[in-house]
């Protein structure tokens, strides 16, 4: 029988879902243009966690109603940012269950009044459920703690003379074996050990269970009729690009709509008109990944007007979006973005940080790319969750290239290949590639990280899963992320990339790094033998707690996380001349985990710190990558500037 929080999950999540207010239409990254305005609500929110016995206070008294504060003792709580290493409670820190934020917003006076104005609530990201009321109205819910959703909220807004409205927000951090990621909840019944009542969150990845409004929560505005959504492929044919676009609008039936696309100069190069068609770039700059190109990272504008006519007159709605043309291939052995090989050298991540958690942060945002960049790092994966928009941003601006994933990672019991978690992993890549279809730095979705492929389920569940993603986009290949025995893996067959995570004289064989190269060089041979598709090392790496020495290397020194790269490296370089086509290290910087014996203050397989200080092994990394960065097929001239600016070699 499900209790607490568990309990309040399957109560009101076919209540939620018979709403039928799971997400429609579009997903249009808020800009501000001459037709839309946007409020963001960063900042204090009020906060509240409902420490009830089975977690339903605030429903059973409907917190929602009245200002929070009405309800008893509140927080300031700062948004965006996981709550729980805010505060000094220790109960806090590892809370499951609901937890409620509230937040006055004071309107301007125009979008209360003109009725020819829409109003729309829009949140980044709450983990992981969460319900959405505005004075006391619920407005919207959502699943999932990863990707954004929003209400329009006009007719609450506009209903009388409002100077401000109330937002109350709702989250739930509980994982069951149906969520993304799942989770299960133990209780524990033997009262001569634990109290009554008591109950923990068993999870089976290896990264904090950070919970809260991670991201920016905003309001933003649009006419009535108004630009939906976008969406862009690109080609070449010889010189000339081509820009396929289709644009979906709401509110209206009458409009018109002219596309234009614009250099990085702001020269119109292509222009149409109708909601679909193709542009064609003569002599197009194509968007090249950073290290590949003397200019990498470029992208156009393409500028849309709408003119819808209206009772009221005319309307006009103008929305901005960044194109980057690129191609994006996959041969036996080689991955190709503009028709070149393409070998990924980059880092897995996390969003993860000390104190804010999860929370999005901007200058902790700009140091890791500028770490990135200083790397040698051409590539990372969206370990083990989709990141934030702005992180996609900066990728498409930079030259980065993305391997964008699910929060499919932990599915390895057998009710979390049932039709109940199998259409809600659908909804969640459906929502996934909506948000993130247009970016040029997106080269290949990951729909899962080590499940445990090699189920009877599996097979059905993955073979339905990628079909329906390389559905929703034929123009990127698809991949899962294995740990699995390659000839049991019953996923592989259907992916487009073999990504191998490994952690050979780590998790076995301790301390034997002389068994790596054997080991490594049988699992490539294997992988490609049996499946003949590329292969990127997605995972490799080691503890290492950070000034920590000796030698000769012993486990969680510097010296023994360098020796171990060093061993891959060695058969890195011999199967990338044949059909490994990426390495990827695990990790980026150090993280947090759940506490347990095998982890000292979290993950320390960082090439960072996490306060992003670099331990040696970063240096080694950045030596390696820049080499083969240098060994480059193109034309010298063409990242010749880069290296000399940025390589640690004399060139």
């Amino acid at each position: 029988m499900l209790r607490g929080p568990a309990a309040v999950w399957a109560a009101l999540g076919p209540l939620l879902w018979a709403c039928g207010l799971a997400l429609r239409g579009g997903m249009l990254y808020p800009r501000e243009s001459p037709s839309r305005e946007r409020k963001e609500l960063n900042g204090l929110w009020s906060f509240r966690a409902d420490f009830s016995e089975n977690r339903r206070q605030g429903f059973e008294q409907q917190w929602y109603r009245t200002p929070l504060r009405e309800s008893g003792p509140t927080l300031d709580m700062p948004v965006p940012s996981s709550f729980n290493d805010v505060g000094q409670d220790r109960q806090l820190r590892s809370f499951v269950g609901w937890v409620w934020y509230e937040r006055e917003a004071t309107l301007p006076q125009r979008w209360t009044q003109d009725l020819g104005t829409r109003v729309v609530l829009r949140i980044g990201s709450a983990h992981y459920y969460a319900i959405v009321w505005v004075n006391g109205v619920h407005v919207a819910e959502h699943e999932g703690g990863h990707l954004p959703f929003e209400a329009d909220i006009s007719k609450l807004v506009q209903s009388g003379p409002l100077a401000s409205c109330r937002i109350t927000i709702a989250i739930n951090n509980t994982l069951t074996p149906h969520t993304l990621p799942p989770g299960t909840i133990l209780y524990q019944t033997d009262t001569s050990k634990y109290p009554k009542g008591y109950f923990v969150q068993n999870i089976n990845f290896d990264f904090f269970n950070y919970a809260g409004l991670h991201r920016p929560v905003l309001l933003y505005t649009t006419p009535t009729t108004y630009i939906d959504d976008i969406t862009v492929s690109t080609s070449v044919d010889q010189d000339t690009g081509l820009v396929d676009y289709q644009i979906f609008v709401e509110g209206g039936e009458h409009f018109q709509l002219e596309v234009r696309l614009l250099d990085e100069e702001g020269k119109v190069v292509a222009q149409g008109t109708g909601g679909r068609g193709q542009l064609q770039v003569p002599n197009a700059h194509l968007w090249w990944p950073y290290l590949m190109h003397e200019h990498p990272a470029y992208l156009y504008s393409l500028e849309v007007r709408l003119t819808a006519q209206t009772a009221a007159g005319s309307v006009s709605d103008f929305y901005t979006l960044p194109v980057g043309i690129r191609t994006v291939a996959v041969t036996e052995h080689q991955f190709l973005i503009n028709g070149k090989p393409f070998y990924f050298h980059g880092v897995n991540k996390h969003e993860d940080a000390d104190i804010r958690g999860k929370g999005f942060d901007w200058p902790l945002l700009v140091k890791d790319f500028n770490l990135l960049r200083w790397l040698g790092a051409n590539a990372f994966r969206t370990s083990h969750y989709p990141y934030a928009e702005e992180v996609m941003q900066l990728c498409d601006r930079y030259g980065i290239v993305v391997i964008d994933e699910s929060p499919g990672v932990g599915i390895v019991l057998v009710e979390s290949y049932s039709n109940v978690s199998l259409q809600h992993h659908l909804e969640v890549m459906e929502e996934l590639v909506r948000r993130d279809k247009n970016h040029p730095a997106v080269v290949m979705w990951s729909v899962a990280n080590e499940p445990t492929s090699f189920l009877k389920p599996a097979g059905y569940y993955f073979k339905t899963l990628i079909a329906h993603t390389k559905a929703l986009d034929p123009s990127r290949p698809v991949t899962f992320v294995t740990n699995s025995n390659y000839e049991a893996d019953l996923g592989a067959p259907y992916v487009d990339v073999i990504c191998v995570n490994s952690y050979y004289s780590w998790y076995h064989d301790y301390g034997h790094m002389e068994v790596i190269q054997l080991q490594l060089a049988t699992q490539f041979e294997n992988w490609y033998r049996t499946y003949q598709k590329p292969i990127i090392q997605s995972e490799y790496g080691a503890d290492t707690i950070a000034g920590f020495h000796q030698d000769p290397p012993l486990m969680f020194s510097e010296e023994y996380q360098k020796g171990l790269l060093e061993q891959y490296h060695l058969v890195l370089d011999q199967k990338r001349k044949e059909y490994v086509v990426g390495e990827l290290i695990w990790n980026f910087a150090d993280f947090m985990t759940n506490q347990s014996p095998q982890r000292v203050m979290g993950n320390k397989k960082g090439i960072f710190t996490r306060q992003r200080q670099p331990k040696g092994a970063a240096f080694l990394l950045r030596e390696r990558y820049w080499k083969l960065a240098n060994e480059t097929r193109y034309p010298w001239s063409a990242v010749k500037s880069q290296c000399l600016e940025n390589s640690p070699f004399t060139l």
